[in-house]
């Protein structure tokens, strides 16, 4: 009966929290676009039907059928490469169910913690369930933060920006940290231990767990640790062919990602340079990563409505910031609220 009740009553508060973020994500997404459309678009918006254009429309099913298949693919090639076979079904669902949550939760960490246990759930252990979807998120990492300094400091497009020294400098003391912790999480593994080890202590000296949860949580915390560096390890002498399509599809999922701007700016008429379009969306991506709202609502409309503002007149910078949202984000998050639901109900159907 106790454990009846826990279950209900933790199903009822994650409920709850899900609705909260559900709520912040709409209102800060509501803030942003207002942020542009009074800052940077003269208060002005219309609705251009070239969007509804059936070329148009077969361009970006296209483009969104090349985004999310290299999304899913850059995650199975990358648990093939650990030495895990999963159907390319359960993959793309899990790919829905990381959009709906990365976006709805603080700093995109509850998109990890969905992939780590729908992966747990079809037989994966837990160490490297954590170690593909550490490993797929380093490598997008690994790309845009190499490619942000580039296009910061070489887009012309930016030279109106105020980057001034003390924000360049903050910058790079970001990129320093962000690259060094994932180089310590994966190459230095252990050396996590000691200040893991250190928070459950400090956890058990507040006394909000007890002696026998503490030893246990200690017991697996040093076994998981050592079993994720293993797997990164697992990964690097994985079989070839699956580590470098592992990273060929972390290539096109970005580059698609990318290519959304550029995609519409050119369906409404304007003449864009490609790679600025594209350079513009890496930046802005880069900011996205240290945003603190949940899937960066609000500032990644806010800094895109800075970046492209001498591109697009006022009338189509609002419109092109809702359809960029709604494309890249706003489809997968409704399919995978769906998917999730789903996999809910199988769940609470298994027999106990």
């Amino acid at each position: 009966m106790t454990d009846s009740t826990d279950r209900d009553y933790q199903k009822r508060t994650s409920g709850k929290r899900l609705a909260l973020f559900s709520l912040v994500f709409l209102a800060m997404t509501g803030a942003g676009l207002y942020a542009v459309y009074d800052r940077f678009a003269d208060r002005s918006f219309r609705f251009d039907d070239r969007l509804l254009d059936p070329g148009f429309l077969l361009l970006a099913g296209l483009l969104l059928c090349v985004y999310f298949i290299a999304d899913g693919l850059r995650l199975y090639y990358t648990l093939r490469a650990l030495g895990h076979r999963m159907s390319l079904r359960k993959v793309f669902r899990l790919v829905f169910i990381n959009l709906f949550f990365s976006n709805i939760t603080p700093m995109a960490t509850g998109g990890g913690f969905a992939q780590i246990w729908y992966l747990t759930r079809e037989g994966v252990p837990i160490a490297r369930a954590t170690a593909a979807t550490t490993i797929r998120t380093v490598l997008a990492v690994i790309f845009i933060f190499s490619l942000t300094p580039v296009f910061l400091f070489t887009l012309p497009a930016l030279d109106g920006q105020a980057w001034s020294s003390g924000v360049a400098t903050a910058l790079s003391v970001f990129v320093t940290l962000y690259l060094g912790f994932f180089g310590v999480l994966l190459f230095r593994t252990r050396w996590m231990i000691v200040p893991l080890s250190a928070l459950v202590a400090g956890i058990r000296k507040f006394h909000l767990i007890g002696h026998r949860r503490h030893d246990r949580w200690q017991f697996k915390l040093r076994r998981e640790m050592l079993r994720f560096a293993q797997s990164f390890g697992d990964y690097l002498r994985g079989e070839r062919r699956f580590v470098v399509l592992s990273v060929l599809f972390t290539m096109v999922f970005l580059l698609s990602l990318f290519s959304f701007p550029a995609l519409l700016i050119h369906a409404l008429g304007y003449d864009v340079n490609y790679l600025v379009a594209l350079g513009l969306l890496v930046v802005t991506t880069f900011i996205m990563y240290f945003s603190p709202t949940p899937g960066a609502s609000g500032i990644s409309e806010g800094v895109f409505g800075s970046f492209f503002r001498d591109i697009l007149s006022g009338n189509h910078l609002v419109l092109v910031t809702v359809a960029w949202r709604f494309l890249t984000i706003y489809i997968g998050m409704i399919i995978g609220l769906v998917v999730m639901q789903r996999e809910l109900i199988k769940t609470h159907r298994r027999p106990e």
